[in-house]
Order: structure tokens, then sequence, then C-alpha cells
């Protein structure tokens, strides 16, 4: 059945049609709880008990609290904003019989998927003003594209298995012959400007929602990675007080490699740890030898029809707990001081812990964790929640593990984890 949280996620997701749109829905969250905005132009002025937030290149945000007491270090979560889509080109319109438009693939995504569904178009735009250039979102917000699939009367092998090529079969029709020229008057209508620039994605216009006999699944856009950006956030919202200094943060870019000046590979979270240790008089080496770090990105989940495809007894299922995921080969961060860390808080919460591997002939993804240790190096634990059809323009995901991903959360940032020793804690 639907809680409160799993409800809202839903609304953020359904909000969020492109990263640009996410971040501005997390952004809403920290400014209703009272987060003063902080510009990476400006000196900082940190206030004990004072509760801040900075975005970065308008996809990208990252939020901590000062806690009264002096800080011992940083207890810090990190995820991503983006997902796989596809990306309107520059000079877009493609006229034949029908007027399609340009798109290139971002990221790695399940292609057949996108076929005969109701699709728009959500970014941002670069207007010119007087002055130089702004930047504002825009959302077409109604059914404006379909990417149709080809008859099965003409691909008489299309459910033996097909090679899809995104220069021909995945191009989205916008209109008939008649529509030339007017997807950028609908856009600068949008914008209220002359556009010089655009960075705008498709996506898939089917809302949020819940199925099951008990409701207990949900699906949506994006729930790779928004529903961890969302979930984290939450517990760090809602979180008790530590000592240590609670960081939460959410980058973009990881389904391209994390290297933006706004992903996980970019200086920002280094950045923003140094300006903060800076304006409290704090040493950052030292703050963070007493630091710790949960890297969040959804895991697969053992699939219905196929679960030869998971490592037998490392499987996790949908709805029975947070995912701590391995690799020996640091696709993933975790190791067993942080995998221990992380089952000592959950077990604090009465969070379920399932432990993910990929299976040992088949090569899986990896995620943020690893890339933002380059910048960071804090001891760091890979999770997740299991999910469905990861990479699909809609995918599953558990409504019991939401409310895991929470606690958890709320338990970790509630914590003050001391190291009394290279790998010895106290977590109280």
């Amino acid at each position: 059945m639907a809680t409160q949280n799993v409800k809202e996620l839903m609304q953020f997701l359904d909000a969020a049609p492109s990263v640009y749109h996410a971040v501005e829905g997390l952004r809403g969250l920290f400014e209703a709880a009272g987060y003063t905005r902080l510009d990476e132009g400006k000196i900082w002025q940190l206030e004990v008990g004072g509760k801040y937030y900075l975005t970065r290149g308008g996809s990208a945000i990252l939020a901590f609290r000062v806690p009264c007491d002096k800080p011992q270090g940083f207890l810090m979560t990190s995820s991503h904003s983006d997902r796989p889509t596809f990306k309107i080109k520059e000079n877009g319109e493609m006229e034949s019989k029908y007027i399609r438009m340009a798109t290139e693939k971002y990221g790695g995504m399940l292609m057949a998927p996108w076929f005969d569904r109701p699709l728009s178009v959500a970014g941002r735009v670069l207007v010119e003003t007087p002055t130089g250039v702004k930047s504002k979102l825009v959302n077409i917000d109604r059914n404006l594209m379909m990417i149709p699939n080809v008859a099965i009367h003409m691909n008489r092998k299309a459910n033996d298995g097909y090679a899809y090529n995104p220069t021909s079969d995945t191009i989205p029709v916008l209109g008939g012959k008649d529509a030339k020229g007017k997807f950028d008057e609908l856009l600068a209508q949008q914008a209220g400007g002359k556009i010089l620039a655009h960075d705008l994605y498709l996506y898939n216009r089917d809302r949020a929602s819940l199925w099951g006999i008990d409701e207990e699944f949900v699906s949506a856009q994006a729930i790779d990675d928004l529903e961890c950006a969302w979930g984290t956030t939450k517990g760090f919202l809602t979180a008790g007080d530590s000592r240590s200094i609670p960081v939460v943060c959410v980058f973009d870019s990881e389904e391209v490699g994390s290297s933006s000046v706004q992903g996980a590979a970019s200086t920002l979270l280094a950045d923003a740890l140094g300006r903060i240790c800076k304006a409290l008089d704090l040493e950052l080496t030292q703050m963070l030898s007493q630091s710790f770090m949960v890297s969040a990105d959804n895991a697969h989940a053992v699939h219905p029809n196929h679960p030869e495809l998971a490592d037998g007894a490392n499987a996790p299922v949908v709805n029975e707990g947070i995912v701590l995921k391995f690799n020996s080969n640091l696709r993933y961060t975790t190791d067993a001081v942080s995998a221990a860390v992380l089952r000592k808080v959950c077990g604090k919460a009465g969070v379920p812990v399932q432990t993910y591997y990929n299976r040992a002939d088949i090569a899986g993804g990896s995620t943020l964790g690893n890339i933002s240790l380059g910048q960071v190096s804090v001891p760091t634990a890979d999770i997740g929640l299991a999910q469905l059809a990861m990479h699909s323009c809609y995918e599953t995901a558990g409504v019991q593990d939401l409310e895991y991903l929470v606690t958890a959360m709320q338990a970790f940032y509630s914590s003050t984890l001391t190291v009394t020793a290279d790998g010895e804690y106290i977590i109280d």
C-alpha cells in the first residue's frame, strides 16, 4: 500500500522530467526546510546550527548542517540525478514524409521500452538577455512525440531479437510536414526569449504508478537513481542530531562516466568540504580521517523470469531490504570495514540488509562511489534498492524498500562515528 513517503516520491518523480527539474525539486525540499543557499563565488559565513545548500551546473546539489558541538568528521551520502535517455540535437528537425527530431543516446539505456509511448521534451534553455544569457527550465507538458515501432508484417524477425540503430530506429516523430519550424517556435514561447543554446531530453509521459496484488510495487521514470536521491535527502532532513557534519550530495553525469564539472569526478564535494572546514576553522584531513560515505545507487533485483542471470547466493529481492553491493575489482567500493559499519547502523535501525554480487561471468555496471573516492578518500559503502528493468524508461522498485532506505539514512545521519584505530569504530 502507498505510504506517505512513496506518495511523495511519486510526486517528485512525476515533477522531474529532466535532471534539471530533479535538482530543482530537491532544492525546493531544502528551501522548505529552512536551508540557506550558498554561492560558490562568494565567501561563506557559516554559523553553529546553520543549515546550508549549494548547486552546481543546475544539475547537482549538496546540502549540510553545522552541528552545535565541535564537529569531528563528515557523514556523507552521494547519489546521482541523471538517467539514460535521448538528447535533442541542435538543428534537430529532420524533414521527410514527417517532421522528426534528431537525437543521440545519453547513457546506456534499454531501447525497446521507448517505442510506442507518449513522449515529450524537458531540460534547460539559455536565453539571451540585454546583458548576457540566462538559464531557464522548460517542460513541454503534453504528449508531443512518439517513436513508432515497425509493424510485425514488415519486420517478421522483430520478436527474434533486434539490434536497434539510434541513427534510424529511435528517431521520434514530431508531426506531419506542416510541423516544420514549429518546435523552435514552441520552445521560444516556453522560454520567453531568443534561445542561444539548449540541453533538452526526451522523457516518458507515463506517470508513476503503484501495482501488484497489494500495491507493493512502484513504477516510474528515473527510479535509478532519483529514488536514492530522494530517499537519502529525506533521511538527511528528518535525522536527529549528530556530532558529525551531515552532508548529502546528488551529482550529475553518472550515466556517462561522471566527468562533468558537476559529476562525481569533479571537485564539487572536495571544494565544499574544504570550504566548510575553512569557514569553521577545522583541519580538513583530520576531519576526513573521521568520516564515512554511503554511495547510494540502485541495485539489480533477481529477475522473476530469469533468476539464472543473478549470483545465486547474493541475489536481492524487491521489498526485502537495502542492498549492499560488492565487487572485488572495486567497481563498487564496499569492503569489509564499510560493510560492517553499514550493517551495524542498519541493525540498530531494524533495517534488513541484502547483498549483491555480479554473476562471475557477467560484467556488471559501476557507480559513482569509486569515482568520488578520487576526490575525497574516505571509507565508503555502496548501497542501493533492488529494482527491475534498470535503465528502462519505466522502471520498477518496491514500496517497502523505500521505507527501509529512509529509515536507514535517518539512523546513519543521526549517528556519530568515531574512528579509534584503523578499521575500528565507535558508532553512537
